[in-house]
């Protein structure tokens, strides 16, 4: 059966011919409901879901497709200006190679596909005005359990908009390549860090961690290990960034729809520039964790 989004007799719209691996309707997040249970979530990379929003003129809280590791094919109903970011995943409109970061004018009919990934883990796909998907709780980020859908599904229908005049002075925006180089991850002490023995605190910055094939969009799991003597804790509050500290050693860094408590050692918490950084690594890729002062 297909799936309609939110779609309530509008003109223009979004059709998903392919889906990708994994493909979302992202925003910045859901906030103010932790206490009810309910994650954040929002585009795992901020930093390149809010430059295709700037390119745009848009607010940058408005929401976004995330596509990961291979993109969806989409059709246009309806004439909008568009703007890719975050992964190269080769973007074609029509079968003609387009650039990333870039305002770019599509029509009624126009075919977005993507191909060969040359580098990062995630894209997003930026909308003049926004997709005007289904809001609950104030965001309109799927989540499973809180949106109807938690993923893109082939025939979705995702509205925007109609086409609105955009401003030339926002046409291009040049992006940090270190946000898809750097292998060091910034952090702070988390609430557990100095129950760790001096050794453990010392290998936690000296030596990389690889991550393993366990990362999501909840939490990326690594696959080295830190010997690990500390007791688990009461239940408490965690964030996107959370470093925890299983019983076995394992490092969980728990990103943007993770739980909202825990009861693991929470003994390093990430830079928000550095969750986004983490994103756009994956399955065998190395980081190394750098210590800053509050």
């Amino acid at each position: 059966m297909r799936a309609i989004i939110n779609w309530k007799a509008r003109s223009s719209m979004v059709k998903v011919i392919k889906t990708g691996f994994y493909s979302s309707i992202q925003d910045l997040g859901r906030f103010g409901f932790q206490h009810y249970g309910v994650p954040y979530s929002g585009a795992m990379d901020r930093y390149s879901a809010t430059m295709a929003n700037a390119v745009l003129g848009n607010d940058e809280n408005a929401a976004v497709i995330e596509m990961t590791m291979t993109g969806a094919t989409l059709q246009f109903y309806g004439n909008a200006n568009i703007c890719i970011s975050g992964a190269d995943m080769s973007p074609k409109i029509n079968s003609n190679q387009v650039q990333l970061y870039k305002n770019i004018a599509v029509k009624t009919g126009d075919v977005l596909s993507f191909g060969k990934l040359n580098y990062g883990f995630r894209c997003y796909l930026a909308i003049s005005g926004g997709f005007k998907t289904e809001k609950v709780m104030r965001s309109r980020s799927m989540y499973k359990g809180i949106t109807n859908s938690f993923n893109l599904r082939i025939n979705d229908e995702l509205p925007f908009s109609d086409f609105i005049e955009i401003n030339s002075k926002h046409a291009r925006i040049k992006i940090n390549a270190n946000h898809f180089n750097a292998n060091e991850i910034e952090v702070y002490k988390g609430p557990e860090f100095d129950l760790l023995s001096k050794e453990q605190q010392e290998k936690l910055f000296s030596k990389p961690f690889k991550i393993s094939k366990e990362n999501n969009r909840m939490a990326y799991q690594l696959e080295d290990t830190l010997d690990n003597s500390l007791q688990p804790i009461i239940t408490s509050l965690v964030l996107p960034g959370t470093v925890q500290l299983t019983p076995s050693g394992k490092l969980i860094v728990l990103m943007r729809d993770c739980q909202t408590t825990g009861g693991y050692p929470r003994i390093l918490q990430l830079k928000e520039s550095s969750i986004s950084v983490l994103a756009q690594k994956f399955t065998g890729q190395n980081i190394s964790f750098k210590l800053l002062e509050y």
